[in-house]
Parts: structure tokens; C-alpha cells; sequence
């Protein structure tokens, strides 16, 4: 019987569908014998030169012309090459065959380079990318979806329109309008502020709203400890005030904790790292085992916060600039949102020139221009002495890609820091604030403050 990289090379001469399919997942370094990888790479090579299979005799003109071999080698190559007979195989067990070759060759390399690391021979990267080259070879997979023919498939395209796309919603009116119903799964969302704003506490909200819901929130913490992050959600969820919770009487305590776990079927896990130290690949090593030990899948991901994460790519202190940096972290979370199919919340700082400042732009992102870039949603909360006096808090969208954000570009939400919530403001209170594209009418007799949590009782 035929080995598999011999079927491969005889059919990416002979079976142009097959080769079409193929060659842009297969590499060079999967072929462990020296003739067959130099076989296929003058295939390959051909093939992208002038967009037709080579032929045997190319193939052996070509091969003629290299100066990495010897005669011998030589002739044992055109031996091979001889040796292919025109014969088309069975296309789809060939690209299924060929695909899991293409797998296993993946993570063999991938646990080679992996021990290089290990042992310190590789000083191009440090042992925090295996986690990540692993993944990566773990992820080897044929995508044969050649694109989207506008006039074939519109059927398709009709019925995405009116395909109701999972989402996890906002307890926030305005943010439900702007993301046209909430947050859709594979998207990374970021929320800027300055130190002391509001970050941690708009995202401990949207997780405790996401909990309510049934859902279940893994919340990767990297500034504050497991704990001071789960006594913010208490004093979301158990309605007390923060500075209160630790003279709660445990009776109490229990009794509310234990009301709350009535009235949801989700899960919330709160997973600490130090500072700096955890990249894509930790978190992607969290979810399997959260999988395998206590069987849970997270609906949404609040990372806090995206600057002070790592890399995966790049060594902390190593020779990149902190563009490349943070625009690395930024693309990796990005792709373990699309990996895992859910949403991911994080937040970054303000440069110092947006610290403090009443009208935020894209320019005061902390370090890097790279990551509005990257993101789906990025939007700024501002806060200035007046806002403060009302407790509100300014949201600016920065970057929309679920709707139109010049609408409703700003708005206000109410901001309760004792209890660590965010509540809808009265229509009032966007007066001059919300864009003039937004033309919705509201009846001024029926306005009322409506709070995140409103009818959940305590």
C-alpha cells in the first residue's frame, strides 16, 4: 500500500480539484523525507508561478536546477517522480486523509519545537509561546469555503437576514439599541476609561446582568485579587453596599446568596493571574480545564484587563515596540473569541492626555492604536466633576461594528458606586447629549428612572 505523502505528491500532478483544495494547508516541513519535501515544494512553487498542475517532466527539469543537491539525490527525486502513475483517487477520502496528516504532522513539529523550548535552545521565544504553538497545531483543520458568490447565493444571504443571531443583552437600555440587542458571540469589546472611572465596575455589572440572565461568565482577573473582584459583584447582585458587606451577618449573607442562586441557572467563575504573566494560551488552557473538572462552557469572557495581559507572540521586555504589543494581545483575544464562539469584554486606559477629559477620542488609547483596530465594539466612559454630582457616567461610542455609531453617539447611564451598578438615566437626562440622528419620541408623562435589576427582588 501506497504511504500517504506518496498519494499526495501523485495526485497534486494528476488531480487539479484535489491539489486546489489542499496546497494551501499543506507546508513544506510536514514531509519528514528530504526528496518528498523537495518534490512538493517545486509543485507547490509551479502551481502559484503559473496556476496549473506540473507535470513530470517538469518536475524533473526543475528539480535539475537546484544547487542544494547531489546527482545522486538527484536522480533518486526523478526515480520517484518516474514512479507516479496517472491515477485519480477517491477525492473526498483523499482530502479527509490528507487533512489528518496534515494534523499529525502539525503537532509533531509543534511538540519538537516545544521541547527546544523547554530546554532553553530557542532564544527567538520564551516558553510561554508552547502553549500557544500547541493550539496552534491542535487547530489544523481544511476550510474549503471558497467565498460568497453574491449572485449564486443569495437565498443564503436572504435567510441571514432575518436569522436571529445569538447575543448576550445589556440590562442598559442604550447599549441593547447601540449593539442592536447586545454582544454577539466571536467579538472582542473594549471599554476605555481613565483610572478610576469605571472600568472594573462596568464590567463586574455587565457580569453580574449576564448571570441573572442564566448564563454562565468566566471573569479573568489580572489587577485586583479573585476575592475584591467577587465582593464588587455582591454588592451588585446581594444589593448591599460595599462598604457594608464585610458587617453583613453571615445568616444574612448566606440567605441572600442562596436567594440569588435560586433565580439563576448560570455559573460565574472568577479566575486571578498576576499581572502580566497569563496570554490567549492561558486562558484557552482555563477552558479546557474548567471543561474537563467542572463541566463548564462560559457564554461571554470578561478579561481585566486587556493591558496588562501578555502576549503569546512576543516576550514582555523583548525587543517590540508596546503598537505591536498591545495589538497582539488585542488580535489573540480576538481569536480566542472566534475560537471559543462567544464574546469577550475587556477595557484599556486612557493616555494621560485623555485622563480626565470630557471628550475621549480613539487617539487616547493607552499605548496603542493597534487595538481599536482589532476590536468589534470600543466605546469610552467618561467622567467629569458634573456627571460625578449626578452620579452618571458619559458613554462616547468610539468604534461600532453592529450599527451605525454616529447615533446615539453619546449617552448617559446612572453610575451607583456604592453598590458597584449601572442603572438607565431618565430620558431627561439626554437632552443635548444623544446624537440628532436619534429621532425616537418619548412620551414625557410616562418617563421614569429605570434601574438594572428592576422587578428582581432581594
Amino acid at each position: 500500500m501506497e504511504k500517504i505523502e506518496f498519494l499526495i505528491l501523485r495526485n497534486l500532478i494528476y488531480n487539479e480539484e484535489y491539489a486546489r483544495k489542499v496546497i494551501p494547508f499543506i507546508k513544506d516541513d510536514y514531509f519528514e523525507d528530504q526528496k518528498q519535501k523537495i518534490i512538493f515544494q517545486e509543485i507547490s512553487s509551479f502551481i502559484q508561478e503559473y496556476n496549473k498542475l506540473a507535470t513530470k517532466e517538469i518536475l524533473s527539469i526543475e528539480v535539475e536546477k537546484r544547487s542544494d543537491i547531489n546527482d545522486t539525490i538527484f536522480a533518486e527525486i526523478v526515480d520517484i517522480i518516474s514512479s507516479f502513475e496517472d491515477e485519480v483517487g477517491e477525492l473526498d477520502w483523499l482530502i479527509d486523509s490528507t487533512e489528518k496528516w496534515c494534523r499529525d504532522r502539525a503537532i509533531y513539529l509543534a511538540l519538537m519545537e516545544s521541547i527546544q523550548l523547554a530546554d532553553g535552545k530557542d532564544e527567538s521565544k520564551g516558553r510561554d509561546a508552547i502553549p500557544s504553538i500547541l493550539s496552534d497545531a491542535l487547530s489544523v483543520s481544511f476550510d474549503n469555503h471558497v467565498g460568497h458568490d453574491y449572485l449564486q447565493d443569495y437565498e443564503k444571504r436572504f435567510e441571514s437576514y432575518h436569522k436571529k443571531e445569538d447575543r448576550i443583552p445589556f440590562d442598559l437600555e442604550y447599549f441593547n439599541k447601540i449593539t442592536k440587542g447586545g454582544l454577539p458571540n466571536k467579538t472582542l469589546n473594549i471599554a476605555l476609561a481613565g483610572t478610576g472611572v469605571g472600568k472594573s465596575l462596568f464590567m463586574c455589572h455587565v457580569a453580574s446582568s449576564a448571570l441573572i440572565q442564566g448564563k454562565n461568565v468566566l471573569y479573568i482577573t489580572l489587577e485586583m485579587a479573585e476575592e475584591k473582584i467577587a465582593e464588587r459583584i455582591d454588592a451588585n447582585l446581594l444589593n448591599v453596599n460595599i462598604q457594608d458587606i464585610t458587617d453583613l451577618p453571615k445568616p444574612i449573607f448566606d440567605d441572600k446568596v442562596e436567594d440569588l442562586a435560586k433565580k439563576t441557572q448560570g455559573t460565574l467563575i472568577i479566575k486571578e493571574y498576576p499581572t502580566a504573566s497569563a496570554h490567549s494560551g492561558h486562558f484557552k488552557s482555563l477552558l479546557n480545564e474548567l471543561a474537563l473538572k467542572k463541566s463548564f462552557r462560559p457564554d461571554i469572557i470578561f478579561i481585566d484587563y486587556l493591558n496588562i495581559c501578555a502576549s503569546s507572540r512576543y516576550r514582555a521586555n523583548g525587543n517590540v515596540n508596546s503598537y505591536s504589543y498591545i495589538k497582539a494581545i488585542a488580535e489573540e483575544l480576538r481569536g480566542l473569541a472566534v475560537e471559543a464562539n462567544l464574546p469577550i469584554v475587556s477595557a484599556t486606559q486612557t493616555t494621560r492626555s485623555g485622563y480626565g477629559s470630557s471628550d475621549v477620542e480613539l487617539t487616547d488609547t493607552s499605548e496603542s492604536f493597534g487595538l481599536p483596530a482589532t476590536a468589534d465594539l470600543m466605546f469610552a466612559l467618561i467622567s467629569t466633576e458634573e456627571l460625578e454630582g449626578l452620579n452618571q457616567i458619559l458613554v462616547k461610542q468610539l468604534k461600532n461594528r453592529y450599527n451605525d455609531p454616529t447615533v446615539r453617539k453619546r449617552f448617559v447611564i446612572g453610575i451607583d458606586r456604592a453598590k458597584m451598578r449601572l442603572y438607565d438615566c431618565e430620558q431627561s437626562a439626554q437632552t443635548d447629549i444623544v446624537d440628532s440622528k436619534d429621532t425616537e419620541e418619548y412620551n414625557a408623562k410616562e418617563e421614569k428612572v429605570k434601574k438594572s435589576f428592576e422587578g428582581f427582588k432581594f
